[in-house]
């Protein structure tokens, strides 16, 4: 029984941090589609807020042992590749 909820805590976790991650890329995207440049200040601040936000985040949750560290990394180097590929379609426009 102990070790059904431990798998869902993880689980949960899990698809918590992926919704934040989510969220962040939403975020981006409504900013760029209202005309905020990259190289905004605001634009900045919000993203490495949110992104900072999300990497303490994955690291409470590794703490408390919910998820492992590849996990937490994995999830982020996705998050920064989609964020990228986001910038650089905007850029192309």
């Amino acid at each position: 029984m102990a070790s059904e909820t431990a798998i869902d805590h993880r689980e949960k976790a899990l698809a918590l941090l992926k919704a934040d991650a989510d969220k962040i890329m939403k975020l981006i995207k409504v900013q760029m589609d209202n005309l905020t440049m990259p190289q905004c200040p605001l634009y900045e601040e919000v993203l490495d807020t949110q992104m900072f936000g999300l990497s303490r985040e994955i690291d409470f949750a590794v703490r408390l042992g919910l998820i492992d560290g590849a996990e937490g990394k994995s999830l982020l180097d996705t998050l920064e590749q989609e964020l990228s590929a986001l910038h650089e379609a905007f850029m192309k426009k």
